[in-house]
């Protein structure tokens, strides 16, 4: 009746771009502490989809499909998200924001596009060529977490422009990023929850 793939293979892409979603709806609204939670939610939804789905019995069409569909929500989740919650990060910090969320976006397509054309043969890697655009789900929040210690830093929007910038560097520059494996899935997940239960405890609860 439908087309596209809806099996337990892919609920947990589809449950990230939920995430991804409603952090734009906050950034817009400017409650910023629950748009940084969606971030790292996406993030954890991001992290084990691939896992979930590698157990799953899947043919070769659904196989190519999870591939796309996530990509695509990674552009949500990583890039779109980061970049609306950044036009409110960079306010303070004049008029360099906005060409900085602009090179945000474009370094993180660009890297997406590197890794769409060459997902077969980093499969079998044990290394990614430049950062994954998902790490920003750690790097942002972990910022926001950190700052939050100092109160009101007045010098916060400058700390984020340069962290924009360098991320977007990072996620072209040709270096050598390890893959996730193993004990790290569990390291970067309670890291993220606890980057969570952060956010939720001082900045919402």
């Amino acid at each position: 009746m439908f087309i596209g793939k809806y099996n337990k293979s892919v609920i947990l892409t589809y449950i990230g771009a939920a995430f991804a979603f409603s952090g734009i709806a906050f950034s817009v609204k400017e409650q910023l502490a629950a748009a940084m939670i969606c971030l790292a939610a996406a993030g954890i939804c991001d992290l084990f989809d691939g896992a979930v789905a590698r157990r799953c019995k899947r043919d070769q069409s659904e196989k190519e499909f999870g591939v796309q569909i996530d990509s695509l929500t990674d552009v949500i989740s990583f890039l779109a998200l980061p970049s609306v919650l950044g036009l409110r990060l960079l306010d303070g910090a004049g008029a360099v924001g906005y060409p900085i969320i602009l090179g945000y976006i474009l370094c993180g397509i660009i890297r997406l596009a590197w890794f769409n054309t060459s997902a077969g043969l980093e499969g079998s890697r044990t290394h990614y060529d430049g950062l994954p655009v998902t790490y920003s789900a750690l790097i942002f929040p972990i910022l926001w977490t950190v700052l939050g210690f100092f109160g009101d830093f007045g010098a916060a929007a400058f700390v984020w422009a340069a962290a924009y910038a360098v991320t977007a560097v990072m996620f072209i520059l040709n270096v050598k990023i390890a893959k996730p494996r193993g004990i790290w899935y569990g390291i970067f997940g309670a890291l993220a929850i606890g980057v969570t239960a952060l956010i939720l405890i001082r900045d919402i609860l």
